[in-house]
């Protein structure tokens, strides 16, 4: 279910572990140049490698030979023997003698430094990182007091990102036998790893089993420069295939070595934040730290993950425990329902009680509107179908009553689109895992609540919307006291009116929330039309001309198969009850035929444009 920045089978603000750009089949975030949560330069808020103060020889202000005052040839007045009338003859004069051997010899030296620059950039850079100053030394220190550096734990990341596309290259490149350009890779992956340790140890106190990864990591970099070296100087095919298997290996260690690395050291950061969370009394503060933890589970599952190990769950529900803090309830829960996108977030819930403390908040009529909302994106992000396990859910239906009944009132009580997206969303979920809640859904007279919620186009403003309240019905429509209920509330027309979704605009999440709008409303009314009452009143509302034309027409439907499937079942469904209401052509061909022939019909047709 999708609800734009929620917790659903197809898009979601807290989104599907799928979407993880840190996942790894090697389970390591930057193992390999495919499967990096950083390995891309397009991916998230850490910016590409130019982006970085040391991301490339270009920018750096020893990386290039063309960068510094003796910059090239043609730019040294020592350097232009070609243009020089003394470069064709030969002068009599001592002294003119001596400029020409002063010349050859500077040009000379300034062709040789073409090649050395990136070694000798390495060397300096192994002593210390260059052009740091007073006021920005310790660039990835995360400030304590009052104040914590949310673009301090992102420069730590973009350096990361920086280094992973660097091995990702040299992955590449080994493969394609560049060696002179897996060299100069090497050399900047080194560069780069050794000002990255140098700058993290100088503003942290790195542990000690840290220190231990750095300290191999490094040593690691630099065997990688120095075997990549000896292959520039041979040509030898037997000695460099030995030679590109012996680099894959090492290379491999080293993105293993500097992803586990990086996974400490952001494990660092954000223990730094839980404390502030638990020590601080400070509203300003623990909210700050809580901003940043918010913006870390943006990064990915994984980085959700590593939150979630070091205690951040617990932390927050502390923060939720205490009315001092009510203030910051809505914060703490929107960030408990990022960290749940991952089971380590869910189990870390269950171990707090999490669920009871989000049936207080949501039952409690003194609780803020936003903190209820972000209490019902915590409930649908924990019940969401993307989740495999469903052991948390054992705790969840001993509260289940008092949890569906807050949520169909925060339902009726809205103030906007979003509150109301949230609830929906998470009471979407709950009708999937029990059919109690349906049970209990009806006696709270949750058709009339949410028919009556589509024609206020303050709270149903969005297809998403739209999406939640179609998934309800069609899944009360699963019992047959709904029947009657849907009918008294005139939702047949309002079924109708949603199997004509269409996005108001070109984005393709829109498009597919539309998609499942129409065709869980097809599904509503097939089931719905169990009762001839209902299927006669379909009818007569002209629903069989506008389920053939999405049948037919590929466009009406998005060419959407799954529509189409749901379309033929609900036509099939009234053909039973009502034969004369379709045509004898319609008939033979999305009637009579089995299921799979007319989908094949259907699907197989094309709009012709001529």
């Amino acid at each position: 279910m999708d609800t734009g920045r929620m917790a659903s089978p197809q898009s979601s603000r807290m989104a599907s572990p799928q979407s993880s750009r840190m996942a790894s089949p090697q389970s390591s975030r930057m193992a390999s140049p495919q499967s990096s949560r950083m390995a891309s330069p397009q991916s998230s808020r850490m910016a590409s490698p130019q982006s970085s103060r040391m991301a490339s020889p270009q920018s750096s202000k020893m990386a290039s030979p063309q960068s510094s005052r003796m910059a090239t040839p043609q730019s040294s007045r020592m350097a232009t023997p070609q243009s020089s009338r003394h470069s064709s003859s030969v002068s009599s004069s001592p002294m003119s003698r001596m400029h020409s051997l002063q010349v050859d010899s500077v040009q000379r030296w300034m062709e040789d430094l073409r090649h050395m620059t990136e070694v000798e950039c390495m060397c300096v850079l192994q002593a210390k990182p260059i052009g740091v100053e007073e006021d920005t030394q310790g660039e990835l220190i995360v400030a304590t007091g009052d104040h914590v550096a949310r673009n301090n734990l992102q420069t730590l990341l973009r350096r990361a990102l920086v280094v992973s596309t660097e091995l990702g290259k040299m992955f590449q490149r080994l493969e394609k036998g560049r060696w002179q350009r897996v060299h100069s890779t090497a050399v900047r992956a080194n560069c780069h790893v050794r000002s990255l340790v140098h700058e993290y140890s100088t503003a942290r106190n790195t542990p000690a089993e840290m220190q231990k990864y750095e300290k191999s990591l490094l040593e690691k970099c630099m065997e990688l420069t120095t075997i990549t070296e000896r292959c520039l100087h041979t040509e030898d095919e037997f000695f460099l295939k030995s030679m590109r298997e012996a680099i894959h290996e090492i290379l491999t260690d080293v993105s293993d070595s500097f992803s586990h690395m990086i996974d400490m050291a952001l494990a660092n950061e954000i223990q730094i934040l839980i404390r502030q969370i638990e020590s601080s009394d400070s509203v300003y503060t623990i909210g700050s730290a809580i901003s940043n933890l918010l913006s870390l589970t943006q990064d990915g599952p994984q980085l959700c993950r590593i939150i979630a190990k070091e205690g951040a769950v617990v932390a927050l529900f502390k923060i939720c425990r205490q009315d001092c803090f009510s203030d910051l309830y809505a914060h703490a829960l929107r960030t408990v329902a990022s960290i749940c996108c991952v089971e380590e977030g869910i189990n870390q819930l269950e171990k707090v009680d999490g669920i009871l403390c989000l049936a207080d908040i949501l039952t409690d009529g003194n609780s803020a509107e936003a903190a209820r909302a972000e209490a019902a994106a915590v409930v649908a992000q924990i019940t969401s179908p993307h989740h495999t396990s469903t052991q948390h859910l054992g705790s969840f239906l001993e509260s289940m009553q008092d949890i569906v009944t807050a949520l169909i009132k925060l339902c009726e009580s809205a103030s906007c689109g979003e509150v109301f997206l949230l609830a929906s969303a998470a009471l979407a979920n709950i009708t999937f895992f029990d059919s109690m809640a349906c049970e209990i859904l009806l006696q709270l007279n949750a058709i009339h609540i949410l028919l009556q919620s589509c024609k206020d186009r303050q709270r149903v403003d969005t297809p998403y919307s739209k999406d939640q309240v179609v998934t309800i019905l069609a899944n009360l429509s699963v019992l047959e006291q709904s029947s009657s209920e849907v009918l008294q509330e005139k939702g047949i027309e309002r079924l109708l009116q949603l199997l004509g979704e269409k996005p108001s605009s070109s984005s393709p999440s829109e498009g597919a929330a539309c998609e499942r709008v129409q065709q869980k409303a097809a599904v509503t009314l097939a089931r719905l039309s169990r009762d001839p009452d209902v299927a006669q009143t379909a009818i007569q509302l002209q629903a069989v001309p506008r389920l053939i034309e999405l049948c037919r027409s590929p466009a009406e439907r998005n060419n959407s198969d799954s529509v189409l499937v749901a379309c033929l079942a609900a036509l099939r469904r009234l053909a039973a009850g009502c034969p004369d209401s379709i045509e004898a052509a319609d008939h033979q061909q999305l009637i009579k035929p089995r299921l799979v022939d007319s989908f094949l019909l259907c699907s197989n047709m094309e709009e012709s444009f001529v």
